[in-house]
């Protein structure tokens, strides 16, 4: 009987930090699932309350991964200190990448954002961004599957509303402790849940139409993903040789990771 891939249910409240989770109990290689209290995502942690602050101590983490470029960082600032975690930043974009859209976003230029976003132009620049991330990024994505391998754990994973590059390290994090794919969207979808989506500065001019515009970029779809695996799939043939070929991951170091992360 197939397995319903499970997402916990029970979250903290948190005030700071946008679309946090656990990974725990979803289902992975040989019947086992990924242990609670040792995988976490969300958005980026600069706005974290006093409260959070706590909350996320209480977790033991071992390391932050911080997948934000400096642009990003400069945007909504540094992550705040947590008791004895190792932050490490990882770009998964580079710092110049759409610094000049989202200038021109926050200008409240409708005409052009319009010329850029409007009918499917702003879901195919989405989709073309998850291909790029995860066949330019092999390298970056290889280093993080090391770090946890290595004892990186508890670890938690953001960017900054992590959704995207958080989403996608997760899912090819996943795919290596051979969670089913279909768990792997389940679990991407939830970032589309209201209390988890990240808050954008609006712009001062004609907001709604903005928003509107730009709405394919705040949300998490099924496509965006499964052109990540699609090309995977052209590039490398399949997740093994992704895993291997791509990322450098062999099979001692992918069963070290899931001694790490997954319980029976």
């Amino acid at each position: 009987m197939t397995q319903t891939p499970h997402v916990p249910s029970t979250e903290p409240e948190l005030a700071g930090v946008r679309n946090f989770r656990d990974l725990g109990g979803l289902p992975a290689a040989d019947g086992r699932r990924v242990r609670a209290g040792v995988l976490f995502r969300s958005g980026h942690l600069a706005h974290a309350t006093e409260e959070d602050r706590c909350f996320l101590d209480s977790l033991g983490l071992h390391t932050v991964l911080d997948f934000r470029n400096a642009a990003d960082i400069e945007l909504d600032g540094p992550d705040v200190g947590l008791v004895g975690v190792r932050n490490v930043n990882i770009p998964l974009s580079d710092p110049a990448d759409g610094t000049e859209f989202w200038r021109l976003v926050r200008s409240g230029d409708v005409a052009r954002v319009r010329e850029m976003l409007a009918g499917t132009r702003g879901a195919d620049r989405m989709c073309t961004s998850y291909r790029e991330m995860v066949v330019t990024r092999t390298e970056e994505h290889g280093r993080v599957l090391r770090l946890i391998a290595d004892d990186a754990v508890p670890v938690l994973m953001h960017c900054a509303a992590g959704k995207d590059r958080a989403g996608l390290s997760i899912a090819v994090t996943l795919l290596a402790l051979g969670v089913p794919r279909e768990a792997i969207e389940t679990d991407y979808l939830e970032s589309n849940a209201m209390h988890r989506r990240y808050r954008m500065r609006k712009p001062t001019a004609e907001p709604r139409e903005i928003t509107e515009l730009l709405s394919p970029m705040f949300e998490a779809r099924a496509e965006y993903l499964a052109a990540a695996f699609s090309a995977i799939e052209e590039r490398w043939g399949t997740a093994e040789k992704y895993l291997g070929e791509g990322l450098g991951i062999d099979l001692p170091l992918r069963e070290r990771l899931r001694e790490r992360l997954l319980t029976a």
